[in-house]
């Protein structure tokens, strides 16, 4: 008879999951990926429901990796919330499942998994396509994404200086007394980006908010918000100058509003690079817009699970 199934929430899932170990399972899982191998993975693009009452939406993100012995679905709700909302703006659950019985092994606290994993992935890009000698990083955003975003690049990268923007004083005042080192608030996005040599993005904006006049040449922009096909935080001459990188091309020309509405092609995705199938452009500018995939949530829950 199958055991009942572990239960492992916010603060448990925090301290199983450290960059260290996760990211070269997630660089691992990137490249199994993009080798399109059935007995690797099967991860078909997001299923998205729209909560129109709610103006959110819930997202199923299942994958099977059949050669690792491992079945998992992320279900999340996200939603487009207004300036000082006290709702969530993200609420997710990972399900670990047994691939031979089908039981459910655990649930998880999906937004901890979501936080721990996205920021590391963002860092490979920048790991792969960044200026070897970057000395500067500019964080657009002030929210739990922006703060593991800070912690995983400053654990991997050496900056001399890293900037922030947010719309308000307040939240970017509070992001800078909740890191660990020094951080620079800017008043604008374009003071932020000035002379960055890697920027990243995790704004819940609609609308472009990153100009590709202010952008340095060569730099490099991880791109993580704007979720929707839709919604943007990106101009059609940042994406038409750049040399342009996904976590998974399906995905983003099905899900990304700056990938679809600026009409430029997806170069490769990071796996692509990690296999060595495609050119990582570190002398030219580059963007990586980021999704998210059930391969990440995956891995990262098989770690918690085997801790």
């Amino acid at each position: 008879m199958a055991e009942p199934p572990v239960v492992i929430w916010q603060q448990e899932v925090e301290g199983l999951l450290h960059y260290r170990e996760l990211v070269p399972r997630l660089e691992e899982a990137l490249g199994k990926f993009s080798r399109r191998d059935s007995t690797e993975v099967i991860q078909p693009v997001r299923t998205t429901l729209t909560l129109q009452k709610h103006h959110g939406f819930l997202g199923l993100m299942p994958t099977y990796m059949e050669n690792d012995g491992v079945l998992c679905t992320k279900i999340v709700c996200f939603y487009k919330r207004e300036d000082g909302s006290s709702l969530p703006a993200v609420q997710a659950t990972v399900v670990l499942l047994d691939p031979e019985y089908g039981n459910v092994k655990a649930l998880m606290d999906g937004e901890v998994i979501t936080e721990m994993r996205t920021a590391p992935v963002s860092a490979i890009s920048a790991k792969l396509l960044m200026c070897p000698e970057a000395e500067v990083l500019a964080i657009l955003g002030t929210g739990k994404q922006a703060l593991s975003h800070y912690n995983a690049f400053t654990a991997m990268f050496s900056f001399k200086e890293v900037r922030v923007w947010s719309r308000t004083l307040q939240n970017a005042e509070r992001f800078c007394r909740s890191v660990g080192g020094p951080v620079t608030v800017c008043v604008s996005v374009q003071e932020a980006v000035r002379g960055a040599d890697a920027i990243v993005t995790v704004t819940k904006c609609t609308e472009p908010v990153l100009f590709g006049q202010w952008v340095k040449p060569g730099a490099h922009v991880a791109a993580v918000g704007a979720c929707r096909p839709d919604w943007r935080e990106l101009d059609d001459v940042l994406m038409k100058e750049a040399v342009v990188y996904a976590d998974s091309r399906e995905g983003a020309m099905a899900e990304s509003g700056d990938v679809i509405l600026s009409g430029v092609e997806v170069f490769a995705e990071l796996g692509d690079v990690i296999n060595g199938t495609k050119t990582a452009h570190r002398e030219k500018t580059t963007v990586f817009k980021s999704l998210g995939m059930g391969v990440e949530d995956a891995v990262s829950a098989q770690l918690v699970f085997d801790q």
